[in-house]
């Protein structure tokens, strides 16, 4: 009861004042509430790498958004998000939360295969989830600001700032860092909430750069989604790249068959699953 009360108080307090600064609307509040409280009361340190991911990329949202203002044909003030980009963004990871809660009893378990490989399978799939997200976040934000030509991922030739599957290396480190904080948020928090013998203790280390692996593969999948089944465009009105056709819109790649919240989607569930596979043949 102490740990829902506590869960309660802190996403109440989180999701008040990241609404209060413009980083999510009034729904994306509520749904940040109830996603960030499921997390707590499942786990301390699920909800410390729901934090990290959610501090770390609305600060980085907020970085040069004048330059951003000028290429983003969809920017917001603040990069406020509502419950639909909160839930893609965290939905999965809140599911396997609550099945980790069923098989744990709502103790902290370390990766260990040996005790439960569910468990162990489990736990990759929010460390991937969160590496994924986080690392798609942080490329798109610090890669839009770098000076370096962004690069079409399945064709590695030039385009403008902004197209969905345009690369840069500072995108690419920015992923892998990204995910490295997630790995490192994990394993720090491990040492207070699990209690595992000293080897496998030890072994929690593997997350860090299993995590970063991880936040940069989620990167690549979402680029590669981007390029190929999310349409970008430059609009000669506008005068900025563009996510929907139209009679002023001259395409530049892609289909209409995913927006970015089911690119999202899609570079999340895969992500989760290969670093779930990874971690069950790891630990």
């Amino acid at each position: 009861m102490e740990q829902i009360i506590v869960a309660v108080v802190l996403s109440f307090f989180v999701a008040f004042r990241a609404y209060r600064r413009k980083s999510l609307d009034f729904s994306g509040a509520v749904a940040g509430f109830l996603v960030m409280t499921t997390h707590f009361a499942v786990s301390y340190r699920f909800g410390a790498i729901l934090i990290a991911f959610f501090l770390t990329s609305s600060k980085l949202t907020k970085i040069g958004e004048d330059k951003k203002k000028r290429i983003d044909a969809d920017f917001k003030e603040g990069g406020q998000r509502n419950w639909i980009q909160v839930l893609f963004n965290s939905g999965i990871a809140t599911v396997l939360a609550v099945a980790y809660s069923k098989l744990s009893g709502l103790e902290d378990k370390c990766l260990d295969t040996k005790e439960s490989v569910t468990i162990t399978f489990l736990i990759g799939g929010i460390i991937g989830h969160y590496s994924c997200c986080n690392g798609d976040t942080w490329s798109s934000e610090l890669g839009v600001l770098s000076d370096a030509q962004p690069r079409l991922i399945t064709t590695f030739k030039p385009v403008r700032k902004g197209t969905n599957g345009g690369v840069t290396l500072a995108g690419f480190l920015a992923a892998a860092a990204a995910g490295s904080v997630i790995g490192i948020t994990f394993v720090l928090f491990g040492f207070f909430t699990t209690r595992c013998e000293y080897n496998i203790a030890l072994k929690q280390l593997l997350a860090i750069p299993l995590a970063t692996m991880a936040g940069l593969c989620g990167s690549l999948i979402d680029s590669l989604l981007g390029a190929t089944l999310q349409f970008s465009g430059f609009c000669t009105v506008r005068n900025k790249v563009v996510g929907k056709p139209g009679p002023t819109v001259k395409r530049i790649c892609g289909l209409s068959i995913l927006d970015n919240n089911g690119v999202n989607l899609v570079s999340v569930l895969l992500t989760s699953l290969l670093t779930s596979i990874f971690c069950v043949y790891i630990f």
